[in-house]
């Protein structure tokens, strides 16, 4: 299921336009410190939920600033009160850095799990319910010292633009939801809720519910619009090699979402812009010593970047086949120098 999160600046969002677009649910910046209240918060929370989409708040942390249970308080009272309504999300704490203030605000990973713990248990007895944590794999681990201590109560938003959410911070297993980019086809951050509709509405009446398992590490990405990397130099070249012709600029832009669409169409999977795994299985094409052609230069582009030294000149020589001999020895696959399945998946993650 696909959301987005949004705050004061997305000014102006059409949410018709965003319901239009796929859009499931949304989560709304209300609060931050015990000082600042969105000024969009009322516009963009209703806005959401007159267009049906199931929607929350989240408060932006500041350990530095308030106790945990001080601005757990002006949270709720200023937009962040969870309702078993069935139209309403849990409250999220939202806690990463923010540029220009000192690493982990200058508190220590002790107190900071204190400071959470602070938040979560007065969130809860306000109203019933535990915070989702919205954060990333690298602050948490700074600046929790790698804690574990919430994982059994809190659902996780993890934060990753790298195509998969792993790692996972510690103690955690799957995640709630997932922010796979901080732009993209919808306004603000770019989301997804790990569940079906029934989970997403099961999780608004009660206010929990149990996620699946992330997939596994070694997973297809999921790559979308607003991501710029390898992946999406992989993804140009593929789709040149399908008929596309665009230039391969590893940004994934408009008309990157809109080939990919085309594609999608053509080859009946579900049209949503979105490179995730039936796209991938659909996009690679096994290519081997002899060949030539845009595929062979995605397979050259994504052994020069796991460190062969070789030209991007879609031509599949002596060199190439080397090159993709000592991939595989190295990721314990089948040596035989063909790029096939296995081998696209092993370098595309």
């Amino acid at each position: 299921m696909r959301g987005l999160d949004v705050s004061a600046y997305q000014e102006t969002v059409d949410w018709a336009a965003v319901a239009a677009g796929g859009a499931s649910f949304a989560y709304v910046k209300a609060t931050e410190g015990t000082s600042y209240i969105s000024s969009r918060f009322s516009q963009q929370y209703d806005g959401a939920a007159a267009v049906g989409l199931i929607r929350g708040a989240y408060h932006f942390a500041r350990p530095d600033k308030a106790s945990g249970s001080a601005q757990a308080d002006f949270f709720v009272d200023h937009g962040g009160a969870w309702q078993p309504d069935g139209k309403t999300l849990p409250g999220v704490l939202d806690i990463e850095a923010t540029p220009g203030l000192p690493t982990c605000y200058g508190v220590s990973p002790g107190a900071t799990v204190h400071w959470i713990a602070s938040f979560d248990k007065e969130y809860r007895r306000r109203t019933g319910r535990h915070p989702v944590i919205n954060t990333n794999t690298s602050w948490w681990s700074q600046c929790t010292g790698n804690s574990s201590a919430l994982a059994a109560t809190n659902l996780i938003w993890i934060g990753s633009w790298t195509g998969t959410p792993h790692p996972l911070p510690n103690g955690w297993s799957t995640y709630a939801f997932w922010q796979t980019a901080d732009s993209g086809p919808l306004p603000g951050d770019q989301d997804v809720f790990n569940g079906t509709e029934q989970d997403l509405r099961n999780l608004a009446a009660s206010g929990t519910y149990t996620p699946p398992p992330a997939p596994p590490a070694g997973a297809w990405p999921i790559v979308q619009q607003g991501y710029s990397d390898r992946q999406v130099t992989t993804i140009q070249y593929l789709l040149n090699a399908h008929g596309a012709a665009m230039s391969v600029d590893g940004s994934f832009g408009a008309a990157t979402h809109d080939a990919v669409v085309a594609f999608q169409t053509r080859n009946h999977l579900t049209a949503d812009g979105i490179v995730g795994p039936n796209t991938w299985q659909a996009l690679i094409t096994t290519v081997k010593e002899g060949d030539h052609g845009p595929a062979v230069s995605a397979a050259q582009a994504e052994l020069k970047a796991h460190g062969a030294a070789m030209s991007v000149d879609g031509s599949f020589g002596a060199a190439t086949h080397d090159a993709v001999v000592a991939f595989q020895t190295r990721n314990h696959l089948t040596a035989d120098g063909i790029v096939g399945p296995n081998t696209w998946l092993a370098l595309v993650n």
